[in-house]
């Protein structure tokens, strides 16, 4: 049965608008936007001192809930799909991270074979993490699977994904990586650069052949000097790239997450987790794919010297928060980095990231303090704080 939604303030697409209707069709597909002084007829869901935003999409996450992508198990993709409905997420790239071509092409037949049968926030593709990076900025990867580029491994990936391998980020300075990212973006897969200590040259070269984004900028890649842009230049810099930031307090200062979006804009910044099996689970001991991680203190560090962050216990609803309690972007924009941008971004923006008349009503209803209240994907409440 359709249903209007009425709210203080919805963020569309392009406006944000204060008060009025938002139609929910019977189908569980967003309707019309209707002004404050036109109240339709029919039933009403009031969230009269609420904001309704589009549903999140988590583009770079590899675990929650105490399963991870690795796991390579249906069931642990279906806990997480239903985990991410509490943290605004209504879409999300399940995301490896470095492993054996057997284990990873095992992964991609994994949810390849059973896409579109989770039930709660939806699948839109896989992201590939690796294996082509450089030791040197290799953060919580296993470097002895790290390899260079390899076009045959990639479309074997991509026939067991049946098509689903959306995203893989890649090190520039590995031997053929131009020639990698040019035939790869042809495909229409989204390639990024990271873990990497790539020059400025370098990554420029994959940006031109058609790399379009960043991965974790800041983090595991060669650092802006004044002589030598390196990555975090490249990322800065070169136009028509978008950089994904992992907004937790802990992976990036604030006030380096300040200077990122206001050279490139919001609309170039993607909000992602790089969320691991212990988001929304206890401090203690867990795993990273073969590697041991220690949580605690609100941060992921391998137990290993050299402690480094290993993936992140962030929730996206969280991110979107922070940037606004940062005094960095308006609550609108914030909303934008974490749904339109990344939509765009991994090429998926056609189903997702935007409050549009026919799309899946998939939304999130926020408090005026940006907390996460309730979450809806296909018009049906599916987690209420």
């Amino acid at each position: 049965m359709t249903y209007y939604i009425h709210a203080n303030k919805f963020f569309l697409n392009n406006t944000t608008e204060n008060g009025g209707y938002l139609e929910v069709t019977d189908n569980g597909d967003f309707g019309e936007y209707i002004p404050e002084d036109k109240k339709p007829s029919g039933k009403i869901v009031d969230y009269s001192d609420k904001w309704i935003a589009p549903g999140l999409i988590d583009t770079h996450i590899h675990g929650i809930a105490g399963k991870d992508v690795m796991d390579n198990d249906w069931q642990s993709i279906e806990t997480m799909s239903n985990a991410l409905l509490k943290c605004g997420v209504t879409s999300w790239l399940p995301t490896t991270i470095t492993g054996s071509f057997e284990q990873l092409n095992d992964i991609c037949k994994t949810i390849g074979g059973h896409y579109g049968e989770e039930t709660g926030a939806k699948v839109q593709g896989i992201n590939f993490e690796g294996p082509f990076f450089t030791e040197k900025h290799k953060g919580a990867q296993n470097p002895k699977y790290f390899t260079d580029p390899d076009l045959k491994e990639f479309d074997e990936w991509q026939k067991s994904a049946k098509g689903h391998l959306r995203q893989i980020t890649v090190a520039p300075e590995r031997k053929e990586a131009v020639e990698f990212v040019s035939k790869v973006a042809q495909t229409g897969v989204t390639v990024a650069l990271g873990h990497s200590d790539a020059t400025f040259e370098q990554a420029k070269a994959c940006v031109e052949a058609g790399a379009t984004v960043f991965t974790h900028t800041f983090n595991g890649m060669s650092p802006l000097n004044h002589r030598e842009p390196g990555m975090v230049g490249a990322a800065m810099s070169l136009d028509n790239v978008n950089d994904e930031l992992i907004c937790d307090g802990h992976h990036i200062n604030p006030y380096v997450a300040k200077i990122l979006i206001d050279k490139k804009t919001p609309e170039h910044v993607i909000l992602v987790t790089d969320c691991m099996s212990a988001g929304l689970m206890p401090d203690g001991d867990y795993m990273l794919g073969e590697l041991p991680v220690v949580v605690g203190g609100g941060t992921a560090t391998l137990k290993e010297p050299p402690h480094s962050l290993a993936g992140s216990i962030l929730k996206l609803d969280l991110a979107i928060k922070n940037v606004v309690d940062w005094n960095l972007v308006t609550p609108a924009k914030a909303v934008m980095m974490a749904s339109w941008v990344p939509a765009v971004s991994a090429k998926i923006s056609e189903k997702c990231g935007a409050i549009l008349p026919g799309r899946a009503a998939d939304f999130i209803v926020l408090d005026q303090s940006m907390n996460l209240c309730e979450t809806y994907v296909d018009g049906v409440s599916r987690y209420k704080a």
